[in-house]
């Protein structure tokens, strides 16, 4: 059906991806032979190719809720992470992404996860906060489905084929790092050096699609945002959220929140499957 498949980052906005897909699914092979993704986007994608939506929901939506705090002050007193969203990602990962799930995902498709390379000599929570600083003036203020900003400070996208990894830990890194905006994320190494939000650069991840397009082949790109304008791009067919989804990016107090991002992903998913 399509020979490339972008899934688009937004922390738990993502949720609305595994909906999306979930329900094409139902009537439609979804996956592709080329699957890119960056931050949140990536595990969406990966739960999503594995089948596995449903388990990751149920551990989700049970975990977090308004017992918990985004800013925890009383657990950094202790010692504990200040966010506390950093570690309780890491331990969804290492629940559901094991050995075995890193094997059928290299053999389902050829997977490539987007990081951010900041530029040298730059302070990794410096460079992040400048780059997370452009990201979100350039997208309030110019709404462009593709940012510019912080590539024009210099900060590199990278992309890490999941083919390449040899254990699940090295996947969970990849995707931390996919995501790494601190604090709310640890800084973790992949490969030489630190590696942060693909975002950073392009929070959807097209440019591993670029020379399937220049054959002739279709691609599809999950946003997680709504967009006014929208690239015409030859092959290429973009699908954003029918309604603003509610829930921010890094919050575990909304368990609802969760709830509705998957519910409009599989609303939205069924009335796209059913115009193909």
């Amino acid at each position: 059906m399509y020979d490339a498949i972008a899934f688009a980052g937004g922390g738990n906005r993502c949720y609305w991806q595994g909906g999306f897909f979930e329900a094409v699914r139902e009537k439609h092979d979804l996956k592709a032979p080329l699957m890119t993704a960056v931050s949140a986007g990536s595990f969406a994608l990966s739960y999503s190719l594995l089948g596995v939506g449903p388990r990751v929901r149920e551990i989700v939506i049970s975990a977090c809720g308004p017992h918990l705090r985004n800013f925890d002050f009383a657990g950094w007193r202790k010692g504990k992470p200040a966010f506390p969203v950093g570690a309780m990602y890491l331990e969804l990962l290492r629940d559901v992404l094991d050995d075995p799930a890193l094997k059928r995902l290299q053999s389902i498709a050829d997977i490539r996860i987007g990081i951010a390379r900041l530029p040298r000599g730059l302070p990794p929570v410096l460079g992040a906060a400048l780059g997370i600083g452009a990201y979100q003036i350039e997208k309030k203020v110019f709404h462009p489905v593709h940012p510019r900003f912080g590539r024009k400070l210099g900060i590199r996208q990278e992309f890490v084929s999941v083919s390449d990894l040899k254990s699940a830990a090295e996947l969970h890194d990849l995707i931390i790092a996919s995501g790494c905006v601190p604090p709310f994320m640890p800084v973790t190494k992949v490969g030489d050096g630190p590696a942060f939000d693909g975002g950073l650069a392009d929070n959807v991840p097209v440019v591993p699609l670029e020379p399937v397009e220049r054959a002739g082949g279709r691609t599809l790109v999950l946003l997680t945002r709504r967009y006014k304008r929208i690239p015409e791009i030859p092959g290429r067919t973009y699908v954003q959220p029918s309604e603003p989804i509610p829930i921010s990016q890094f919050d575990i107090t909304n368990a609802e929140g969760f709830r509705k991002a998957y519910e409009l992903g599989l609303k939205d998913g069924k009335a796209f499957a059913a115009t193909l």
